[in-house]
């Protein structure tokens, strides 16, 4: 079976070549490790995937119930009365529909179907930068947008993209969409990033947020043999990233629908207990400490470990 982003899945692999998973993964490790493919979230693809970038048909049925959680506890970090900048993206349009419920809420993007979302939010305003439409993910892109972000100043901007390193920080392979992302960065006071498990280890062609510029990650809990998210999420945790995870299924503790308030990252093979992500549940926190006693705290722990 080859997927919406080009890859061949494990078991396909499998029957091709008559012999278990188990020991396609093994192959499949030693051939990545040779620079002969690179893996994706139980597949494989031919390597040269920094130019490569899916349309929106296809990313729309990528990871749904992952976004869809991912948005839900990214929601919960927006306050009543803010201004935001919202980039382009599958997950950040499903983050701009949970938006609709907060009330004075300004929102800044460069994103038809975010504008769309919230459309008819009679308590949200919603600001369109200029530019050029790009079709091909529904985005305003271009100097015209970028001019049109000259002098603005929000507190958080929310982006989404195609890959993500501790590295490299966030990436996308699109060179006019990585300029536009990086205009909206600099008008925000923290940068939030929506990457599920899937982009995590993925480098594309073009940086958009550098490791240092990104305050949180908002992500889901990768499977417990995916060893290059694993560590990629205790590599963005030891360069001081903040590490929100949300489950894509359950409800643990009365928080949002699909948000695991506090729990243990595992880790796949031997580094499987080394991260911890404290996940606060909207800026009143816990324990009566302040938003930023809360981040430090968080910061500190991971680090520790």
């Amino acid at each position: 079976m080859v997927r919406a982003n080009g890859a061949v899945s494990l078991r396909e692999l499998a029957r091709v070549v008559q012999t278990s998973e188990v020991t396609v993964r093994r192959d499949v490790r030693a051939l990545e490790a040779e620079g002969l493919l690179d893996r994706r979230h139980g597949g494989a693809v031919l390597p040269g995937g920094f130019t490569r970038e899916s349309g929106f048909p296809q990313k729309s049925h990528l990871a749904t119930a992952e976004k869809t959680a991912i948005a839900d506890l990214a929601a919960s970090f927006v306050e009543e009365g803010e201004a935001i900048v919202v980039g382009a993206g599958t997950t950040t349009q499903e983050l701009a529909r949970r938006l609709a419920r907060v009330p004075g809420l300004t929102v800044v993007t460069n994103s038809l179907l975010v504008a769309q979302a919230l459309a008819h939010a009679n308590r949200v305003e919603v600001v369109m930068t200029g530019g050029t439409l790009r079709g091909s993910n529904y985005a305003l892109v271009g100097s015209g947008a970028e001019q049109s972000l000259q002098g603005l100043r929000v507190s958080r901007a929310f982006l989404s993209g195609s890959g993500l390193t501790a590295e490299r920080g966030l990436s996308t392979s699109n060179m006019l969409s990585a300029s536009v992302d990086r205009a909206l960065v600099q008008a925000a006071a923290e940068v939030v990033v929506l990457a599920d498990h899937t982009k995590l280890g993925t480098d594309t062609m073009f940086q958009t947020v550098p490791t240092d510029l990104i305050t949180r990650l908002v992500t889901d809990e990768p499977p417990a043999h995916d060893d290059r998210a694993g560590t990629e999420l205790q590599a963005l945790a030891d360069q001081g990233v903040q590490i929100a995870v949300a489950g894509a299924a359950g409800n643990e503790g009365g928080g949002p629908a699909g948000v695991r308030q506090r729990r243990d990252v595992p880790l796949p093979g031997p580094r499987r207990q080394g991260l911890r992500t404290a996940v606060a549940l909207g800026p009143a926190g816990e324990q009566g400490q302040a938003p930023e006693q809360q981040r430090s705290a968080r910061v500190a722990d991971l680090r520790r470990r």
